[in-house]
């Protein structure tokens, strides 16, 4: 349960961008919150908003008025190498690898993007994981919660995705999956924002879905694609 501190954070966080100049900024938030999910637009904390804010997620802003981020950075390129600094001991190596092959894997089938993972040296995405304070502006809350966070593509940490080693990892139900997760994730890598609608691959809370029966939704699909085209078949 959020403390109402927590509650202020949790809105300061995922809707920083809301006027500042309203007399109510507080209330404006909840609104905006409200708004994103289809929830109904109160600017109180009920029960409905409040669960909401339960719920474990992704650690990037809800605000974008689109799919894409703000200024829709992506990549000019088409071969995108990735490095993984590290690795969970909640899986096996081989198990943390599946993972992240098939959450790019994710992309790539519905775009011209091909992923390759490098061991060393330098990479257009590094992925790690790490607990609370880890050296960017957006320290980890322990389990649950906020389960990882991406950046947007560029250069510095542009693309890179953080996972949050306080929560257990899977590839199964258990805890939370790495592959939906990452696939997730990965979207924010490629310069996808969160999606407010309910089953898209890129809501902002995580929702188990059987990884060998998972598909992009079409707002997925179509976010990605505005960004780099389909795949030539």
């Amino acid at each position: 349960m959020r403390s109402e501190h927590g509650k202020t954070d949790y809105l300061n966080h995922f809707y920083p961008m809301t006027n500042r100049a309203h007399k109510n900024v507080f209330e404006e938030k909840i609104k905006e919150m409200q708004k994103f999910f289809g929830l109904t637009i109160t600017g109180r904390l009920n029960p409905n908003t409040i669960d909401m804010m339960k719920k474990p997620r992704c650690g990037v802003p809800d605000i974008a008025e689109f799919r894409t981020f703000h200024g829709r950075p992506r990549w000019s390129k088409k071969l995108i190498t990735y490095r993984i600094l590290n690795f969970t001991p909640d899986l096996s190596t081989t198990d943390v690898m599946a993972a992240i092959q098939n959450a790019f894997k994710v992309w790539s089938d519905v775009t011209p993007l091909q992923f390759k993972r490098v061991s060393s040296g330098e990479a257009d995405i590094h992925i790690r994981f790490a607990s609370r304070f880890h050296g960017d502006p957006f320290p980890f809350d322990g389990p649950g919660d906020v389960l990882a966070h991406a950046f947007a593509p560029g250069s510095g940490v542009g693309g890179d995705a953080h996972f949050d080693e306080d929560e257990k990892w899977s590839k199964t139900s258990t805890g939370f999956n790495l592959f939906l997760v990452a696939a997730h994730e990965f979207g924010h890598s490629l310069g996808l924002d969160h999606s407010n609608v309910p089953g898209a691959l890129m809501f902002p809370y995580y929702v188990y879905v059987n990884p060998n029966n998972f598909r992009l939704s079409r707002d997925d699909i179509q976010g990605i694609q505005s960004l780099y085209g389909k795949r030539r078949k």
